[in-house]
């Protein structure tokens, strides 16, 4: 059966159509098998067709042996393949192909010189593309609008501004694609003025524009914040007819979604007839931008029920909604949507997973999805680094702020990259470092300190007790300080009880937002705090005559599936009764540990009886109360408070964060110290450690036995000056031989709360020593007890 030219060549375009390579290869074979042996060679107008074929099929070794068998290469021939590499991404090859195709005396016509114009263009090549340009005008191609305006696009993209805006000029013809190319490359080149200037000229011109003029018009008027002018334009969208156009509806919630109008984009969707990908994406988007994070994820969940299936963009910003509400199980089950669609190792899906899970406090899923990134960006590292000043690791954070800033790597830190570490010198208490990270902006990272900056300057001095230098930098600033910068002083002076200072920062706060309740409440928090109460009511009566209330605090668990809330002394809830039998429990706990209530946080007028009872019903005690009731053990309690979450129960048991770093399969179960006031020196390991004192064995000496499920630790009181032989105790000893001790050395520990450990031993005073090891996994802190003995501490992840 033999089938004629015209019909293989429209069987050639249906594979290409079904992007079926195996179809468009029985086709050639069906082709070859019809060749006569006095005629072995494929015609052609058939082998234009092939080449085209395997070129736009992502199969560039095929259709250039199939060039290399033809012998009559036209222009048609090589377009063909140079149009198909630079479709699938093949830049350099195609321009490869485009010399060779000069070398073989074949001229380029008007459309092979847009696609080199746009290899050039991709490849950042300007002086690649002016030669193609002064090739053009020798072969008199330019008059042309389609590669007049390819290689306006190029000159745009490859940054020769003035290049661009001269060619554009001398066009004597221009269609709607050079003026599209020109608006959208203005706003691409962060000149969303030039781009609006652009359409209104495009308008007067006669031109009435389509759906790529109109989205990039919207894009200019959202970076400008115009949204009177985007409004306007929505208006002749609707009077022309474009309403019903899907990207321009796209366009439409994008620009309403970053100008803050909430129902306007919500009206734009509701009223659309047909909806695509893009369109739930923008709304994710939309909602998510503006702190909806709740209908960002409903409206997720609606496009899945649509059939939707989930795109990069889309799971990216229901993963950053998922991080603003701390909804940790609603995240992974996005996560898992990720994975199932094959997307959760895209660079924007895996750095919204390492943010995602950094903000709802799981810092090892977060590892594990940052080091399942192929390519990171600097968006991913910031990811990470947020996620480790957020969550409080502060010395996680400065050392990968370190790693990011090694020449190893070629990350340049941004804003936002400075913004992190600065929060985590904050966070760490790392006020000298924070200072000179600070202060080497400008000159070290060509960064200039925004607010954002000062805010977490202002915090790192104010945590750190100096409340007045705080002030004094504020002062100084040049720039207007705004509600974080005073809120950070705020909350410093009720913290360290800066009433007077306290009032100037929360007066400072109520012109700059005077219908915040939040400012009123911490100023007559402060005051009560300090016993002056008069003062406290006073700012209390003032809220009630200026008409503003005060937000319910609340504090919420997830309990299978379920979500229950809790208010301050709340007695609604079912189990009521088990939750105040848990309180009085932990009550009786704490007191017999020696915990002593902070009667200032109850807040009220009251004797102090009272005020230790109104510390006892504060919502997050009673969530935590039920999820001790509610959760098995070892299960992580998460409980979050205003879209503030925390964990209070770690995953692993608390007995088991604390062991001898060589215990398995080590000889040294036992360690053995000695000091002239062993009294002392056990309350030093008690409070560090948490060791638990047992009976001792009676010796000649005096012993104090401190007890790990995992090993003892003997301290020994004995003359330092006597001359003990070297050599540590081992497991087969049967008594604690003083004979077998030796003097100073190091006795090894690892912890799985490694920051909060750091912390405490600063907390308390103790001068501490980092490092890493070169797994760069395990790291090590070293300091010395009272009595001058060596210790370290590894973290225990390996």
């Amino acid at each position: 059966m033999s089938f004629t030219p015209n019909f293989l060549a429209s069987l050639l375009q249906s594979a290409l159509s079904l992007h079926s390579p195996l179809l468009g290869k029985s086709i050639h074979a069906q082709i070859l098998k019809s060749l006569s042996l006095t005629n072995p060679t494929i015609p052609p107008f058939l082998s234009n067709h092939l080449i085209n074929m395997y070129s736009k099929l992502d199969l560039p070794n095929s259709a250039h042996l199939l060039l290399q068998l033809t012998p009559t290469r036209s222009v048609v021939t090589w377009t063909s393949l140079i149009s198909g590499t630079v479709q699938n991404g093949h830049f350099s090859l195609s321009l490869t192909h485009f010399s060779s195709m000069r070398r073989d005396g074949v001229n380029p016509n008007d459309f092979t010189f847009p696609v080199a114009f746009k290899a050039s263009g991709c490849l950042r090549l300007p002086v690649t593309g002016q030669q193609l340009h002064g090739l053009a005008i020798k072969d008199g191609q330019m008059i042309d609008e389609y590669v007049g305006c390819s290689a306006f696009d190029m000159y745009c993209k490859t940054g020769l501004r003035d290049d661009a805006c001269k060619l554009f000029d001398e066009m004597s013809h221009r269609n709607i694609a050079t003026w599209n190319a020109y608006i959208s490359n203005s706003v691409l080149d962060g000149r969303p003025y030039s781009g609006i200037a652009k359409f209104i000229e495009f308008r007067r011109s006669g031109g009435g524009g389509d759906g790529i003029t109109f989205c990039a018009f919207l894009n200019a008027c959202s970076d400008t914040s115009d949204l009177l002018l985007g409004r306007q334009l929505h208006g002749y969208v609707i009077r022309f007819g474009y309403e019903a156009d899907v990207s321009v509806a796209n366009g439409l919630i994008d620009f309403y979604g970053k100008c803050h109008e909430i129902g306007c984009f919500e009206f734009v969707f509701g009223g659309m007839s047909s909806r695509n990908n893009v369109s739930w994406s923008s709304m994710a988007a939309a909602y998510e931008q503006n702190d909806e994070q709740e209908k960002a994820c409903l409206i997720f969940l609606k496009a899945r029920k649509e059939g939707i299936e989930p795109t990069d963009y889309m799971v990216s910003s229901v993963l950053s909604a998922c991080a603003g509400l701390a909804g940790l199980e609603l995240g992974r089950s996005v996560h898992a949507l990720a994975a199932k669609a094959c997307i959760e190792k895209n660079v924007f899906v895996g750095s919204a997973l390492v943010d995602m899970y950094g903000k709802c406090g799981s810092i090892d899923d977060c590892e594990i999805a940052f080091h399942e990134i192929g390519e990171k960006n600097l968006v991913t590292w910031n990811a990470l680094l947020g996620g480790y000043a957020h969550q409080g690791h502060a010395d996680m954070a400065l050392a990968l702020f370190q790693e990011m800033t090694c020449d190893r790597l070629e990350l340049r830190p941004n804003y936002v990259t400075l913004v992190c570490v600065l929060s985590a010198c904050s966070r760490a208490g790392e006020v000298k470092m924070g200072m000179e990270i600070f202060e080497s902006m400008r000159e070290k990272y060509e960064i200039v300190p925004g607010i954002e900056h000062y805010a977490c300057v202002v915090d790192m001095l104010a945590r750190a007790g100096k409340v007045e230098e705080s002030y004094e930098f504020i002062r100084r600033m040049p720039i207007r300080p705004n509600v974080s910068v005073w809120g950070a002083l705020l909350g410093a002076c009720r913290v360290y009880g800066k009433p007077e200072l306290g009032r100037v920062a929360a007066e400072k706060l109520f012109v700059l937002d005077p219908h915040d309740s939040g400012n009123h409440v911490v100023l007559s928090n402060l005051f009560a705090a300090s016993g002056r109460w008069e003062e406290a009511n006073l700012v209390r009566k003032e809220m009630q005559d200026v008409g503003i209330k005060k937000g319910v605090g609340c504090s919420w668990i997830s309990v299978k599936n379920s979500v229950h809330v809790f208010q301050a002394k709340d007695t609604s809830h079912e189990m009521n009764s088990e939750i105040q039998k848990m309180l009085t429990k932990l009550k009786m706990d704490m007191k017999a540990a020696g915990y002593v209530p902070d009667t200032k946080q109850a807040l009220y007028d009251v004797e102090e009886e009272e005020k230790e009872t109104e510390v006892w019903y504060h919502s997050e005690k009673i969530a935590l109360a039920f999820g001790l009731i509610a959760l098995p053990p070892g299960v992580p309690i998460r409980i979050t408070k205003n879209l503030r979450s925390f964990k209070i129960r770690e995953e692993k048991p608390a007995t088991g964060a604390l062991k001898m770093a060589a215990a398995e399969g080590a000889c040294l179960n036992h360690v053995s110290r000695e000091s002239t006031d062993i009294k002392r020196l056990a309350k030093f390991y008690q409070e560090i450690f948490g060791f638990e004192q047992v009976e001792s064995p009676k010796f000649e000496f005096d012993v104090i036995w401190l007890k790990l499920p995992s090993f003892f630790l003997h301290l020994i009181e004995r003359d330092p000056k006597t001359n003990l032989p070297e050599g540590p105790w081992t497991a087969t000893s049967a008594v604690a031989d003083p004979k077998n001790l030796r003097r100073g050395h190091h006795i090894c520990f690892s912890v799985a709360n490694f920051d909060s450990f750091v912390q405490t031993l600063k907390d308390k005073g103790i001068e501490t020593h980092q490092r890493s090891l070169p797994n760069a996994k395990t790291r090590q802190v070293f300091f010395f007890d009272p009595d001058g003995n060596g210790l370290e501490v590894a973290s225990m992840e390996n």
